[in-house]
């Protein structure tokens, strides 16, 4: 099992600075990670250096409470696509969840989906299920099921639990097979890393990438 090529490298810090995108960009191209998971304002930075690299630039969206409004997300999605970005992590609206908006969580995630698909570009949809019900969960996957995301992750790692073997298999029978899965938020040993990969994921975020393949 290669799992280098399953991980994200992920540093998501409010106070990161460049020397730590210089170091995750380092650590990934030197280890072949699959792609950086960085902040927006770091798109540019993180292109540029790992320009030569078979390493993809992933940053997130509506990041980390995802409310802010859909047209607000789909300008934030057009902006790191243009400065680079390979993929895009965005997150569902949770508070329209909370109320079983479901139209407009539909519309939410439609829209973003289309706006990063027209680009060419892949997304993830961030479901954060620490804070949701079961209920919830089987829901948002059968809007999933529908408008067909590159990916649905677990969680941002920011509100509430990461991800847990048992969302990971919920969410790998819930989901179309060609709906990609990631798994993220406390994974920290290449003993946990093997478990996700075996439930399930095909990817892998988190900030513990060298303690994974070390």
């Amino acid at each position: 099992m290669d799992i280098a090529q399953y991980i994200d490298h992920t540093i998501l810090s409010a106070d990161c600075r460049p020397e730590d995108i210089e170091r995750i960009c380092t650590e990934a191209d030197t280890h072949h990670f699959k792609a950086v998971c960085i902040p927006p304002y770091y798109v540019k930075k993180a292109v540029q250096q790992l320009e030569k690299s078979t390493t993809m630039v992933a940053t997130v969206i509506g990041f980390p409470m995802g409310y802010s409004p859909t047209a607000s997300k789909v300008e934030e999605i057009k902006r790191v696509i243009d400065e680079g970005a390979d993929e895009v992590d965005v997150v569902v609206n949770l508070c329209a969840i909370k109320e079983k908006n479901w139209n407009f969580v539909r519309n939410d995630i439609d829209t973003m989906i289309t706006a990063v698909h027209l680009k060419g570009k892949k997304i993830k949809v961030i479901l954060e299920t620490a804070l949701l019900e079961q209920d919830e969960i089987l829901k948002l996957c059968e809007i999933c099921n529908r408008t067909k995301p590159d990916f649905v992750k677990t969680s941002t790692g920011k509100n509430g639990g990461g991800a847990t073997l048992e969302v990971v298999q919920l969410l790998r029978e819930q989901l179309d097979p060609v709906i990609q899965l990631k798994a993220s938020g406390g994974i920290r040993t290449k003993e946990d890393a093997r478990a996700f990969i075996e439930a399930g994921a095909d990817r892998l975020g988190t900030s513990s990438g060298i303690a994974l393949v070390s």
